[in-house]
């Protein structure tokens, strides 16, 4: 009964005039950027930030939310039509959504994304609002050796789940542990790596790193690659899957649902991990196999399905736990603390508005999507249409004004730029940057925690291994790296990266 009541005040949060605008303004905004190859929900959310800091909070998180999981759909469009997946889940929905454009199928493929899309996305927020709160329940438990150590094993997840060299995501982990640090210490007040400079006393901003690694570095990188872009199918027909459609994409959708809801969980890029994982099980369970690749509409509906799903899943760990499973969610953690809001277990008790209005607008907003952007198709086909060096320039001067607006200083444009041009050569030496922001984010909040068990303690670092929740996640920690370092594991998965 108190579960219906939950909901009965989610709707009553979500379906206010000013949420629902905002939820609408949200997913549109996501999907213009899915359409766009190349920016993705974290530089947008990073940019836009600065805006919502004078809405009130759920109306700014429902906005978020709304771009991150419409940016999923939006993504399908341009794999489809263009062959450019407009966000890194996207990727494999190219592989066979291009090919049935290329036959006429264009809009069959459409369809087929946004009908997994909706499917998955409900019930993924199903599978968010039943368990996120007994989650939430075990989570207050917790003390500060279990909070640490609970970050030390989704840092060493992250990590293992992190594309390209193992090396490489364990250097941005420590990177990002390690700007954390900048700034005043917030028991003694030491500086510490500012450099004597007055605009670092209280930090790093977190906005002015993601917008440089992902906003300023990833402009760069499609600057190189305008050239690249192939033939634009515009030509759409009938939208209505066939019969026999109907029968084929069925089972890919469910299971493509489920593996997206488990995956998006993970630490690192579940929603990614999931597509993958769905596109690779369905070419193999599939009587149909020899079509992958090929036009199979059930390699549109499997990823699609997954990668939605993950995203609404990828929820859970941020609102209950104040654990960040992407750098979206990083963001919208950072977006928490600005609105005074202490991310964590507490946040369903003390925020029950809050929580259940956000689980109560995905649903809203995963109808938008369907309602949005099937009639509108031909106006995002324009959108891609448009030549790149037509639109960075508003996106850099975007960036600069969300930036400046922070603290109005200058120097953070400045350090913004520093981080597109570290970020840039991040992209060139193959290191992801995902891993750092993530323990950019986690890093002062690991500091705390750790230093809060050791007052406890008396400055007995025992204290991580005689409680036994915080000794098994560290214990499941340890086992990741070692299964990571593993040559057979190494090589599996370097080769599963790669395809």
């Amino acid at each position: 009964m108190e579960f219906f009541d939950n909901i009965g005040l989610g709707f009553s949060v979500a379906l206010s005039l000013v949420n629902l605008l905002y939820c609408l303004a949200g997913v549109f905004l996501g999907t213009l950027i899915g359409v766009l190859p190349g920016l993705g929900p974290t530089a947008t959310i990073a940019m836009l930030l600065p805006v919502t800091f004078t809405l009130p909070p759920v109306s700014a998180l429902i906005m978020l939310s709304g771009i991150y999981y419409g940016s999923q759909y939006g993504g399908s469009t341009t794999s489809i039509l263009v062959n450019v997946p407009g966000e890194a889940a996207s990727v494999v929905t190219a592989l066979d959504g291009y090919q049935m454009a290329l036959k006429g199928r264009a809009g069959v493929a459409l369809a087929t994304s946004a009908i997994g899309s909706f499917f998955a996305g409900t019930v993924a927020t199903v599978v968010l609002a039943l368990f996120a709160p007994p989650l939430a329940e075990i989570a207050l438990k917790f003390g500060p050796a279990e909070f640490f150590s609970l970050m030390v094993l989704g840092l060493l997840a992250s990590l293992v789940l992190a594309r390209g060299s193992l090396l490489h995501a364990t250097g941005m982990v420590v990177l990002g542990l390690l700007l954390g640090l900048v700034g005043a210490d917030v028991n003694t007040g030491t500086q510490r790596y500012t450099f004597e400079i007055p605009q670092m006393a209280d930090g790093i901003g977190f906005v002015v790193v993601a917008m440089g690694m992902f906003g300023l570095a990833e402009v760069v990188r499609n600057l190189e690659n305008e050239n690249d872009r192939p033939t634009i199918v515009s030509k759409i027909t009938s939208l209505m899957p066939t019969k026999e459609d109907w029968k084929r994409i069925v089972g890919p959708i469910l299971r493509g649902t489920a593996i997206g809801s488990a995956l998006g969980i993970l630490p690192g890029s579940g929603s990614i991990l999931g597509s993958f994982a769905a596109y690779a099980i369905e070419k193999k369970v599939s009587k149909n196999s020899a079509e992958f690749g090929k036009g199979a509409i059930e390699g549109v509906a499997a990823p699609e399905s997954a990668n939605n799903a993950g995203a609404q899943t990828s929820f859970i760990p941020m609102l209950t736990l104040g654990i960040p499973s992407n750098p979206v969610m990083a963001l919208m953690i950072g977006a928490m603390v600005i609105q005074g809001i202490q991310p964590g277990p507490s946040v369903i008790t003390e925020q029950p508005a809050l929580f259940w209005g956000i689980i109560v607008s995905m649903w809203i907003g995963n109808l938008f999507l369907v309602i949005l952007n099937l009639p509108m198709v031909g106006m995002w086909v324009k959108i891609v249409s448009v030549p790149y060096q037509y639109l960075f320039p508003a996106i850099l001067v975007f960036c600069g004004i969300g930036v400046f607006s922070l603290n109005n200083t200058e120097f953070d444009v400045y350090l913004m730029a520093l981080f597109g041009v570290v970020g840039y050569l991040f992209v060139k030496l193959d290191c992801e940057p995902a891993p750092m922001l993530l323990a950019f984010i986690l890093g002062p909040m690991m500091e705390e925690y750790l230093r809060r068990a050791l007052l406890l303690s008396r400055g007995n670092p025992m204290i991580f291994i005689e409680r036994p929740i915080s000794a098994t996640m560290l214990g499941l920690a340890a086992l990741a790296i070692i299964v990571a370092s593993l040559p057979t594991f190494y090589k599996k998965r370097e080769e599963t990266f790669r395809e």
